[in-house]
């Protein structure tokens, strides 16, 4: 079996007001636990980016990514911004298709391939998040519901493209509502996941890929989901807002 690293990433979404996000940037970084390894990325929104940026950089072990960004390099699209601009200003990674841009915004499948291959165009990492909502999981159907979103978005991805994504499994049912999948739930999505990309790019790229979990995760829950075989670490929401459960979450990351 191959040895992954863990990773975790906490998504602000749209919290925090400035002073806000510096005081918990600079708490996380003074305050940072031995991370064995660990990646750790604050997903925040794009006004902070460059304010946090000499923040992190004090000791170099967490990244920033955008929230989001457009398939198109420039252009008139008011509000939005670029994969080009996020590169421009050394932020290396950033989120697409989580189940809000999904949802609120009607981000399709299509739109999102467009996206993922912009993206990785300028050599930035996607978080790419996939995921079903309730209904679906009530029908059973979540398995052929989260596949097809990969497939949709992701299949037209070369082998060397694809080795460059983080994935994100977020049961859309479980995100702020306080109800959380279960570790063997969790597990069970993340290896039909890892198993449907073996199937398209084979078992060595396959076992390599990082499947983070995001539904809900919490300093309680966080080292029963990162116990599992083919759980990576987590995408964390709410609690990444509070420092004290954030360095707990990494702590159960780096210590799994």
């Amino acid at each position: 079996m191959v040895k992954r690293n863990k990773w975790v990433a906490g998504n602000w979404k749209m919290n925090l007001d400035y002073s806000s996000a510096l005081e918990l940037t600079n708490n996380l970084v003074a305050n940072l636990p031995g991370l064995n390894g660990t990646s750790v990325t604050l997903c925040v929104p794009a006004v902070y980016l460059d304010a946090l940026k000499p923040i992190v950089n004090k000791n170099g072990l967490i990244q920033l990514a955008a929230q989001n960004c457009h398939s198109e390099d420039k252009g008139a699209f008011t509000g939005e911004i670029s994969a080009a601009m996020l590169k421009s200003m050394d932020i290396n990674q950033v989120v697409l298709g989580h189940s809000e841009r999904r949802e609120y915004f009607h981000e399709s499948n299509k739109f999102l391939s467009e996206k993922v291959s912009k993206v990785l165009s300028h050599g930035l990492t996607p978080i790419f998040c996939c995921g079903e909502p309730l209904s679906v999981r009530e029908e059973n159907k979540q398995n052929a519901f989260v596949t097809n979103q990969l497939e949709e978005s992701i299949f037209h991805l070369s082998v060397e493209e694809v080795a460059k994504v983080v994935f994100a499994y977020e049961p859309i049912w479980a995100i702020g509502t306080g109800r959380t999948a279960s570790a063997e739930q969790a597990q069970e999505m993340h290896e039909v996941i890892r198993h449907f990309f073996e199937q398209k790019y084979g078992a060595a790229v396959a076992e390599k890929l990082i499947i983070l979990y995001g539904g809900s995760v919490n300093a309680s829950n966080a080292a029963t989901l990162f116990s599992m075989p083919d759980v990576d670490g987590g995408l964390v929401g709410g609690a990444s807002l509070q420092a004290n459960d954030f360095l707990q979450i990494i702590s159960a990351a780096a210590n799994s």
